[in-house]
């Protein structure tokens, strides 16, 4: 597969700009029917934080690989970004791209855990968009999943021991380490390998640590309220840990690449609220976004695929067959 010739970003997207936020909310909901209440109780947290840093935080990570694979590893590989749900959409980036003429992509889904959301509807971004572009548009070639590569978890590790100052095979028993992920539907869930892959995660993450008491939690959730949707809440493990006499907690939002707004509203501002009240100290560890373990991550699979490594090439996944292996990868002549 060396006639690969670009990377391809698909993201979420969203406005740093507080006055598209509703106009965002909306792209966001269409076709569900979400009352105009909560659409303006999410567009008070956008507000609260001055808009989104999505689109910021992605082209930070778009910068950070494509320096990543020339600097380091000598490939020349112009990297694009194209978001679903806020400028630059899908259409323009694959427009961008022919006119560059660029044939075969690698494509990379901004989500470490697999959903319907996260995998099925990205990929259907990118065909939509190319056929709004005549049909004419790259072939994109999808990274495997990613969620317990080494990399990915060592980034994650070395986040938390920067929030907290701990360090690894010295963690206090005394402090446990909560992880958090957005909740989803219920049956969403069942249908998917989702909590899987964020179980493997967070054991992943732990044992580098040596973190032994930990557990999961859920945030973000939103819709329809008679719809059960995965728990516990972070707030109710915030609270049934400071029952059981904990202290001090660390707290990492796992299940997300980027500290936009629902990490910095959720958990820097309501699940810390919780804490103060409780009486407990508060370590927010941030995502991996640029960290520079997770762009190698990035930067060696990219080069895996360019050698047409089926190990980081995903494929559709049919009933009974095993999904593909998450592994590391080493590209040829270079140590680890």
């Amino acid at each position: 597969m060396n006639d690969i010739d670009s990377v391809l970003f698909v993201g979420f997207g969203a406005p740093k700009d507080t006055r598209h936020i509703m106009a965002f909310l909306r792209l966001v909901v269409r076709g569900r029917n979400v009352p105009r209440e909560r659409l303006e109780a999410v567009a008070h947290h956008y507000e609260e934080i001055g808009g989104s840093p999505y689109n910021e935080l992605t082209f930070r990570q778009v910068v950070a690989l494509k320096r990543k694979l020339r600097d380091e590893y000598g490939v020349k590989l112009p990297v694009y970004a194209g978001m679903r749900n806020w400028h630059p959409f899908m259409p323009r980036i694959i427009r961008c791209m022919n006119k560059a003429g660029r044939k075969r992509a690698v494509g990379i889904i901004l989500a470490a855990h697999r959903t319907n959301t996260s995998l099925e509807r990205y990929r259907l971004d990118v065909s939509r968009a190319i056929q709004q572009n005549r049909g004419i548009g790259p072939e994109v070639v999808y990274l495997a999943p990613w969620f317990d590569d080494p990399l990915f978890l060592e980034a994650n590790a070395q986040r938390i021991e920067e929030a907290t100052g701990y360090r690894r095979g010295e963690w206090p028993e005394q402090v446990p380490v909560i992880f958090t992920a957005h909740s989803i539907p219920l049956r969403m869930a069942e249908g998917s390998p989702y909590i899987e892959d964020l179980l493997a995660s967070c054991r992943g993450v732990a044992g580098i640590l040596g973190v032994k008491e930990w557990s999961l939690a859920y945030q973000s959730r939103s819709g329809d309220g008679r719809v059960p949707w995965l728990e516990p809440d972070i707030s109710d493990v915030l609270r049934d840990l400071a029952a059981n006499g904990v202290k001090e907690v660390a707290v990492q939002p796992i299940g997300f690449l980027h500290d936009h707004v629902e990490v910095l509203f959720d958990l820097d501002v309501e699940a810390k609220e919780t804490a103060a009240e409780l009486g407990m100290v508060f370590h927010r560890a941030g995502t991996v976004g640029d960290h520079p373990a997770f762009i190698d991550m990035l930067a060696r699979r990219v080069l895996a695929a360019m050698q047409g490594d089926p190990r980081v090439i995903d494929r559709v996944v049919a009933p009974g067959d095993e999904p593909p292996a998450s592994a590391a990868v080493r590209p040829a002549g270079r140590p680890a």
